[in-house]
């Protein structure tokens, strides 16, 4: 019995979704298509811009500083080569083959910190700034579906309020859902607007 009942808030809560979707879908077609006006937020969208740029560039150096680690691997290996064939012509009664032996060691171990410095200093930095563009991502995608849920109740609110028969019910509705899609820097906005609304009416009434 518990798991019907747990089938049945799965399936309403998608079908909550998919109507969400919907309306989503045409609000922003009414607004293309200019039949609805849209809310914007200037100071907000410029700094979604700063924030676009800032992860378009970091995403490429950090590709970059990639390629440029997988170039210093790739000297690495070729210095090795060179020094175990530099050892394998270099004649055990030939002077200086010690020292030779010695700077190919020490060429090893300064290629393999290198790397490593740029692993740690580097790499890592850039891979924990990006790490929290995603979460912002999110939240940035949030922000602007709350606002097409504003820009929707807001519409169909008017529409009611437009209509030759109102209807107390119909209105309240809406007008809850307005409140709740009312980004929060709208709020005051927003209860000014329905006040302002209220006594015109009862001042029409």
């Amino acid at each position: 019995m518990a798991e019907m009942g747990s089938k049945g808030v799965t399936a309403g809560k998608f079908a909550s979704n998919m109507q969400k979707k919907l309306t989503r879908a045409q609000e922003k077609v009414l607004q293309k298509l200019g039949k609805a006006d849209e809310t914007k937020d200037e100071q907000f969208e410029q700094c979604v811009q700063n924030f676009n740029k800032q992860l378009n560039e970091g995403t490429r150096l950090q590709k970059d500083l990639r390629t440029y680690l997988a170039s210093v691997k790739a000297m690495h290996e070729a210095s090795k080569k060179l020094n175990e064939c530099l050892q394998e012509v270099y004649e055990p009664d030939w002077p200086g083959r010690d020292e030779a032996n010695k700077i190919a060691e020490n060429n090893d171990l300064l290629w393999m910190d290198y790397h490593q410095k740029l692993v740690d200093q580097a790499l890592l930095t850039m891979d924990t700034y990006l790490g929290q563009f995603p979460d912002i991502k999110s939240r940035i995608a949030k922000r602007g579906r709350k606002l097409v849920d504003y820009d929707s109740a807001r519409h169909h609110y008017e529409s009611l309020q437009t209509a030759k028969k109102k209807d107390e019910a119909k209105i309240a509705k809406p007008v809850s859902l307005l409140e709740k899609a009312a980004p929060q820097w709208c709020q005051g906005k927003l209860q000014a607007h329905l006040v302002a609304q209220t006594n015109l009416l009862r001042n029409q009434a």
